[in-house]
């Protein structure tokens, strides 16, 4: 009997593994970004492809746009600028131009497995802010650029990566974020309704695994947590009828500010429409202008 017993036990438990193991295939399948490879370029703009380096030796794939600022004059600031997942650099040219002609030297990129850059095991809000930061590395070391202020600008997820980075690095300017959700288990949490997986076990399990995944605590990472421990000017920027990520999930973040330089500015528009944000740029600009303390501009720019 205590043989069967062993046997009866083996089975189950081997059957558990493989069960568990079906789920980790499944997250990982149903969790990898699509990737879309750009087809416009920032025409109109004095753009070059560029090329550099993140972590684990991959290469990220993006567009830099310098700013020509007279000679004696102080260097244009720069902002390094990532799209959310599944997107890339092409998705966040609507902002490029206007931008540019504010005076600012830019940097759209492609985050691992996404547009050109090269593909990781995994992707993840942790390996966003790391090639986040990969870019304000480059700009520092380009001869437009090395000796100008930098600031960054995400969408959703990239979004989330600015505030991480700016709670871990004190040399960023500015933050302007783009439809951040508040904490990765709330996305989680929807991601797993759409689809009718019970929280409970499985989507607890799902969400464990996650975080062994990439390393990191979602509480440790979580947008409504990293805003406390950002110093400078942030500007969070959200759709009022998004419905991917609730308005009050910005508000959540902006609850949880640390000091008077971080607005809340709630717009028409969902998760992914810029059509809405470009008609609030001016407001975005300005926002950029006081963190870099630059003169107003006249209406000729």
């Amino acid at each position: 009997m205590a043989g069967g017993d062993s046997v009866v036990a083996f089975w189950i438990v081997l059957a558990l593994l493989l069960a568990l193991g079906a789920v980790q295939v499944y997250v990982r399948r149903g969790l990898a970004p699509a990737r879309q490879v750009e087809t416009r370029t920032p025409e109109g703009l004095p753009w070059r492809p560029v090329w550099f380096a993140t972590r684990r030796n991959k290469q990220l794939f993006g567009w830099f746009i310098p700013y020509a600022v007279p000679p004696g004059a102080a260097p244009a600031p720069a902002l390094a600028i990532v799209h959310g997942w599944s997107g890339n650099a092409e998705v966040m040219l609507p902002l490029a131009q206007p931008l540019h002609e504010a005076g600012y030297s830019l940097l759209l990129f492609d985050a691992r497995c996404h547009g050109q850059s090269d593909d990781d095991d995994h992707v993840s809000l942790p390996r966003f802010a790391e090639d986040l930061s990969a870019a304000v590395d480059w700009l520092h070391r380009q001869d437009e650029t090395r000796a100008s202020p930098v600031g960054v600008i995400g969408h959703s997820v990239g979004a989330a990566a600015c505030l991480l980075l700016a709670s871990r690095r004190a040399d960023i300017g500015a933050v302007l974020s783009i439809a951040a959700f508040s904490h990765p288990a709330s996305m989680m949490r929807r991601w797993l309704a759409a689809r009718r997986i019970p929280f409970w076990p499985i989507g607890a399990y799902i969400l464990h695994y996650i975080q062994r995944v990439i390393g990191a605590r979602f509480d440790d990472i979580a947008p409504r947590h990293t805003i406390a421990r950002v110093s400078c000017p942030v500007l969070l920027v959200h759709g009022c009828d998004d419905d991917t990520v609730p308005l009050a999930e910005a508000e959540e973040i902006y609850a949880q500010r640390r000091h008077e330089h971080v607005h809340l500015l709630p717009i028409p528009g969902s998760h992914d429409e810029y059509g809405d944000m470009s008609l609030h740029l001016e407001q975005a600009i300005a926002f950029l202008d006081t963190a870099f303390a630059k003169e107003p501009r006249n209406e000729n720019g």
